[in-house]
Protein backbone atom coordinates (compact mmCIF):
# COMPACT_ATOMS: atom_id res chain seq x y z
CA UNK A 1 0.00 0.00 0.00
CA UNK A 2 1.40 3.27 -0.65
CA UNK A 3 1.46 5.51 1.95
CA UNK A 4 2.43 9.42 1.81
CA UNK A 5 5.29 10.58 4.75
CA UNK A 6 4.45 12.42 7.60
CA UNK A 7 2.85 15.31 7.34
CA UNK A 8 1.74 18.70 9.34
CA UNK A 9 -1.75 19.91 8.18
CA UNK A 10 -2.81 23.58 7.98
CA UNK A 11 -6.20 25.33 6.63
CA UNK A 12 -6.21 28.85 5.35
CA UNK A 13 -9.35 31.10 5.79
CA UNK A 14 -7.82 33.45 3.27
CA UNK A 15 -5.37 34.27 0.48
CA UNK A 16 -3.62 36.47 2.85
CA UNK A 17 -3.85 33.87 5.11
CA UNK A 18 -1.97 31.41 2.56
CA UNK A 19 0.19 33.55 1.84
CA UNK A 20 1.33 34.15 5.25
CA UNK A 21 1.57 30.62 5.81
CA UNK A 22 4.05 29.65 3.03
CA UNK A 23 5.93 32.71 4.44
CA UNK A 24 6.53 31.20 7.83
CA UNK A 25 6.56 27.40 6.82
CA UNK A 26 9.07 27.83 3.95
CA UNK A 27 10.16 25.54 1.21
CA UNK A 28 8.69 22.92 3.24
CA UNK A 29 5.31 23.71 2.54
CA UNK A 30 3.05 22.61 -0.19
CA UNK A 31 -0.50 24.23 -1.61
CA UNK A 32 -3.13 21.36 -1.71
CA UNK A 33 -6.86 22.13 -3.62
CA UNK A 34 -7.91 19.25 -5.48
CA UNK A 35 -4.96 17.20 -5.11
CA UNK A 36 -5.42 14.73 -7.70
CA UNK A 37 -1.57 15.74 -8.92
CA UNK A 38 0.23 16.37 -5.55
CA UNK A 39 -1.34 13.65 -3.34
CA UNK A 40 -0.48 10.61 -5.75
CA UNK A 41 3.22 12.03 -5.70
CA UNK A 42 3.00 11.95 -2.15
CA UNK A 43 2.29 8.19 -1.67
CA UNK A 44 4.84 7.53 -4.57
CA UNK A 45 7.21 9.81 -2.11
CA UNK A 46 8.32 11.54 -5.45
CA UNK A 47 6.56 14.44 -3.19
CA UNK A 48 7.33 14.79 0.58
CA UNK A 49 6.05 18.00 1.49
CA UNK A 50 6.62 18.06 5.51
CA UNK A 51 3.15 20.82 5.43
CA UNK A 52 0.27 20.75 3.62
CA UNK A 53 -1.89 24.40 3.55
CA UNK A 54 -5.97 23.80 2.26
CA UNK A 55 -6.94 25.90 0.58
CA UNK A 56 -10.51 24.38 0.08
CA UNK A 57 -12.14 27.13 2.24
CA UNK A 58 -11.09 29.93 -0.20
CA UNK A 59 -13.58 29.48 -2.76
CA UNK A 60 -15.65 32.16 -2.15
CA UNK A 61 -12.94 34.40 -2.88
CA UNK A 62 -10.87 32.81 -5.45
CA UNK A 63 -13.21 30.22 -7.55
CA UNK A 64 -15.07 32.45 -10.33
CA UNK A 65 -15.35 33.43 -13.78
CA UNK A 66 -16.25 36.52 -14.56
CA UNK A 67 -16.47 37.92 -18.32
CA UNK A 68 -15.64 41.74 -18.96
CA UNK A 69 -16.60 43.19 -22.84
CA UNK A 70 -16.99 46.35 -24.06
CA UNK A 71 -19.01 47.39 -26.95
CA UNK A 72 -16.71 46.01 -29.64
CA UNK A 73 -16.29 42.63 -28.27
CA UNK A 74 -13.15 42.70 -26.87
CA UNK A 75 -12.43 42.63 -23.02
CA UNK A 76 -11.06 39.97 -20.48
CA UNK A 77 -12.23 36.79 -19.16
CA UNK A 78 -10.74 36.23 -15.50
CA UNK A 79 -10.89 32.92 -13.78
CA UNK A 80 -9.97 32.46 -9.95
CA UNK A 81 -7.41 29.95 -9.77
CA UNK A 82 -9.61 27.50 -7.15
CA UNK A 83 -12.43 27.46 -10.10
CA UNK A 84 -13.31 23.38 -10.99
CA UNK A 85 -12.58 22.34 -14.31
CA UNK A 86 -16.82 21.25 -13.63
CA UNK A 87 -17.45 24.85 -13.66
CA UNK A 88 -14.78 25.77 -16.98
CA UNK A 89 -16.72 22.63 -18.59
CA UNK A 90 -20.68 24.04 -17.82
CA UNK A 91 -19.90 27.31 -18.00
CA UNK A 92 -21.67 28.76 -21.25
CA UNK A 93 -20.46 31.94 -21.76
CA UNK A 94 -16.94 30.90 -21.38
CA UNK A 95 -17.48 28.46 -24.18
CA UNK A 96 -18.91 31.56 -26.44
CA UNK A 97 -16.02 33.18 -26.42
CA UNK A 98 -12.95 30.39 -25.60
CA UNK A 99 -14.41 27.28 -27.02
CA UNK A 100 -11.27 25.72 -26.47
CA UNK A 101 -11.98 25.64 -22.78
CA UNK A 102 -14.80 23.15 -23.13
CA UNK A 103 -13.09 21.34 -25.66
CA UNK A 104 -10.15 20.65 -23.06
CA UNK A 105 -12.24 20.20 -20.14
CA UNK A 106 -14.46 17.14 -21.87
CA UNK A 107 -10.70 15.19 -22.14
CA UNK A 108 -9.79 15.78 -19.25
CA UNK A 109 -9.51 12.74 -17.08
CA UNK A 110 -12.98 11.77 -15.64
CA UNK A 111 -15.70 13.43 -13.29
CA UNK A 112 -13.91 13.10 -10.13
CA UNK A 113 -11.24 15.14 -11.57
CA UNK A 114 -13.56 17.64 -13.06
CA UNK A 115 -15.37 17.81 -9.70
CA UNK A 116 -12.64 18.64 -7.73
CA UNK A 117 -9.53 19.30 -9.97
CA UNK A 118 -8.54 23.08 -10.21
CA UNK A 119 -7.40 25.42 -12.51
CA UNK A 120 -4.57 26.51 -10.40
CA UNK A 121 -3.96 23.07 -9.72
CA UNK A 122 -3.79 22.43 -13.26
CA UNK A 123 -1.09 24.92 -14.45
CA UNK A 124 1.10 25.00 -10.91
CA UNK A 125 1.86 21.25 -11.70
CA UNK A 126 3.23 22.17 -14.56
CA UNK A 127 3.24 18.93 -16.22
CA UNK A 128 4.61 18.60 -19.73
CA UNK A 129 1.51 16.75 -20.72
CA UNK A 130 -1.02 19.29 -19.01
CA UNK A 131 -4.00 20.15 -21.11
CA UNK A 132 -5.44 23.26 -19.67
CA UNK A 133 -1.28 24.81 -19.91
CA UNK A 134 -1.35 24.20 -23.61
CA UNK A 135 -5.28 26.08 -23.75
CA UNK A 136 -3.86 28.55 -21.98
CA UNK A 137 -0.84 29.52 -23.88
CA UNK A 138 -2.76 29.02 -27.14
CA UNK A 139 -4.96 31.69 -25.27
CA UNK A 140 -1.87 34.40 -24.65
CA UNK A 141 -3.72 34.43 -20.74
CA UNK A 142 -1.64 35.80 -18.15
CA UNK A 143 -1.24 34.42 -14.75
CA UNK A 144 -1.86 36.79 -11.54
CA UNK A 145 1.01 35.68 -8.62
CA UNK A 146 0.24 37.55 -4.89
CA UNK A 147 3.03 37.32 -2.49
CA UNK A 148 2.77 39.51 0.66
CA UNK A 149 4.91 42.61 -1.44
CA UNK A 150 1.91 42.41 -3.71
CA UNK A 151 0.88 41.24 -7.11
CA UNK A 152 2.56 40.85 -10.47
CA UNK A 153 1.49 39.63 -13.72
CA UNK A 154 3.05 36.39 -15.38
CA UNK A 155 2.42 36.16 -19.65
CA UNK A 156 1.79 32.14 -19.72
CA UNK A 157 4.92 32.09 -21.93
CA UNK A 158 7.27 32.95 -19.32
CA UNK A 159 5.24 31.15 -16.38
CA UNK A 160 6.86 27.29 -17.05
CA UNK A 161 9.83 27.14 -15.80
CA UNK A 162 10.71 24.26 -16.90
CA UNK A 163 9.16 20.69 -15.68
CA UNK A 164 7.09 20.76 -12.63
CA UNK A 165 8.37 24.24 -11.90
CA UNK A 166 6.88 27.91 -12.41
CA UNK A 167 7.42 31.65 -11.37
CA UNK A 168 5.34 31.11 -8.43
CA UNK A 169 7.84 31.67 -5.50
CA UNK A 170 7.94 29.93 -2.50
CA UNK A 171 5.86 32.07 -0.91
CA UNK A 172 3.40 33.32 -3.53
CA UNK A 173 0.09 32.19 -4.90
CA UNK A 174 -1.52 32.03 -8.07
CA UNK A 175 -4.66 34.05 -7.91
CA UNK A 176 -5.99 34.66 -11.27
CA UNK A 177 -5.83 33.97 -14.61
CA UNK A 178 -6.47 36.18 -17.20
CA UNK A 179 -7.54 35.34 -20.66
CA UNK A 180 -7.75 38.53 -23.73
CA UNK A 181 -10.98 38.61 -25.57
CA UNK A 182 -10.86 39.82 -29.33
CA UNK A 183 -13.01 40.06 -31.70
CA UNK A 184 -13.46 38.06 -34.40
CA UNK A 185 -11.40 34.98 -32.78
CA UNK A 186 -12.01 31.37 -32.63
CA UNK A 187 -10.17 28.72 -30.53
CA UNK A 188 -10.21 24.86 -30.73
CA UNK A 189 -8.04 22.10 -29.16
CA UNK A 190 -7.57 18.04 -30.62
CA UNK A 191 -5.93 15.71 -28.14
CA UNK A 192 -4.68 11.99 -28.73
CA UNK A 193 -4.40 9.52 -25.70
CA UNK A 194 -4.53 5.91 -25.05
CA UNK A 195 -7.88 6.06 -23.15
CA UNK A 196 -10.66 8.37 -22.33
CA UNK A 197 -9.31 10.78 -19.88
CA UNK A 198 -5.47 9.88 -19.95
CA UNK A 199 -2.68 12.36 -19.77
CA UNK A 200 -2.09 13.18 -23.51
CA UNK A 201 0.11 11.23 -25.98
CA UNK A 202 0.17 14.91 -27.65
CA UNK A 203 -2.46 17.52 -28.02
CA UNK A 204 -2.70 20.88 -29.65
CA UNK A 205 -4.50 24.24 -29.08
CA UNK A 206 -5.09 26.74 -31.60
CA UNK A 207 -6.51 30.41 -31.58
CA UNK A 208 -7.29 32.60 -34.41
CA UNK A 209 -8.33 36.02 -35.21
CA UNK A 210 -9.60 37.02 -38.56
CA UNK A 211 -10.40 40.39 -40.36
CA UNK A 212 -12.54 39.12 -43.09
CA UNK A 213 -10.45 35.98 -44.51
CA UNK A 214 -7.02 36.99 -43.84
CA UNK A 215 -5.87 35.97 -40.44
CA UNK A 216 -4.59 38.77 -38.11
CA UNK A 217 -3.07 36.79 -35.69
CA UNK A 218 -3.04 33.12 -34.19
CA UNK A 219 -1.10 31.49 -31.61
CA UNK A 220 -0.64 27.50 -30.87
CA UNK A 221 0.39 26.22 -27.62
CA UNK A 222 1.21 22.14 -27.66
CA UNK A 223 1.67 19.76 -24.65
CA UNK A 224 3.49 16.74 -23.97
CA UNK A 225 6.07 17.13 -27.20
CA UNK A 226 8.88 18.98 -24.85
CA UNK A 227 9.86 20.00 -21.29
CA UNK A 228 6.59 21.91 -21.07
CA UNK A 229 4.04 23.08 -22.92
CA UNK A 230 4.95 24.42 -25.97
CA UNK A 231 4.15 28.04 -27.56
CA UNK A 232 5.71 27.83 -31.24
CA UNK A 233 6.54 31.42 -32.27
CA UNK A 234 7.03 30.36 -36.02
CA UNK A 235 3.72 29.09 -36.66
CA UNK A 236 2.14 32.30 -35.67
CA UNK A 237 4.48 34.25 -37.91
CA UNK A 238 3.83 32.12 -40.70
CA UNK A 239 0.05 32.45 -40.37
CA UNK A 240 -0.46 36.40 -40.19
CA UNK A 241 -1.45 37.71 -42.42
CA UNK A 242 -2.44 34.78 -44.96
CA UNK A 243 -5.84 33.72 -45.73
CA UNK A 244 -6.73 30.01 -44.31
CA UNK A 245 -6.30 27.36 -46.36
CA UNK A 246 -5.34 23.78 -45.99
CA UNK A 247 -1.61 24.50 -47.85
CA UNK A 248 -1.24 27.01 -44.64
CA UNK A 249 -2.61 24.80 -42.02
CA UNK A 250 -0.29 21.89 -43.39
CA UNK A 251 2.42 24.33 -43.12
CA UNK A 252 1.73 24.94 -39.89
CA UNK A 253 1.50 21.57 -38.78
CA UNK A 254 5.16 21.37 -40.27
CA UNK A 255 6.37 23.53 -37.84
CA UNK A 256 5.00 22.41 -34.82
CA UNK A 257 6.50 18.85 -35.92
CA UNK A 258 10.27 20.44 -36.42
CA UNK A 259 9.86 23.09 -33.18
CA UNK A 260 8.84 20.34 -30.48
CA UNK A 261 11.17 17.81 -28.66
CA UNK A 262 9.65 15.40 -28.13
CA UNK A 263 10.74 12.05 -26.54
CA UNK A 264 9.81 8.66 -26.90
CA UNK A 265 8.32 6.66 -23.62
CA UNK A 266 5.69 3.96 -22.97
CA UNK A 267 3.12 6.91 -24.56
CA UNK A 268 4.69 6.52 -28.38
CA UNK A 269 7.72 6.84 -30.02
CA UNK A 270 8.71 10.27 -30.82
CA UNK A 271 8.30 9.91 -34.66
CA UNK A 272 4.55 9.27 -33.70
CA UNK A 273 4.58 11.94 -31.83
CA UNK A 274 6.00 14.42 -34.61
CA UNK A 275 3.09 13.39 -36.81
CA UNK A 276 0.88 13.40 -33.84
CA UNK A 277 1.67 17.00 -33.35
CA UNK A 278 1.47 17.75 -37.14
CA UNK A 279 -2.25 16.40 -37.90
CA UNK A 280 -3.19 17.99 -34.29
CA UNK A 281 -2.31 21.27 -35.22
CA UNK A 282 -3.56 21.46 -38.89
CA UNK A 283 -7.23 20.26 -37.03
CA UNK A 284 -7.07 22.58 -34.57
CA UNK A 285 -6.36 25.42 -36.93
CA UNK A 286 -8.92 23.93 -38.76
CA UNK A 287 -11.83 24.28 -36.40
CA UNK A 288 -10.64 27.61 -34.97
CA UNK A 289 -11.07 29.14 -38.12
CA UNK A 290 -14.52 27.86 -38.77
CA UNK A 291 -15.36 29.23 -35.48
CA UNK A 292 -14.02 32.16 -36.12
CA UNK A 293 -16.41 32.76 -39.24
CA UNK A 294 -19.62 31.77 -37.16
CA UNK A 295 -18.69 32.29 -33.54
CA UNK A 296 -19.99 29.17 -33.13
CA UNK A 297 -19.22 27.57 -29.48
CA UNK A 298 -18.37 24.05 -28.34
CA UNK A 299 -21.62 22.12 -27.66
Amino acid sequence: MQVPAPFEYERATSAAHAISLLERLGTHARVIAGGHSLLPMMKLRLAQPEYLIDINDLAGELSYIRIERGPDGSGTVRIGALTRHRDLLDHDELSEVCPIFRDAERVIADPLVRNRGTLGGSLCQADPSEDLSAVCTALAASCVIRGSRGERVVPMDDFHRGPYETAVGPAELLIEVRVPIRPNGGSAYEKVDRRAGDWAIVSAGAAVWLAGDVITDARVGLAAVGPNTTGIGPISDALRGQPPSEELYAAAGALAAVNGQPVTDMRGHADYKRHLADELTRRALRRAVARARTMEPAR
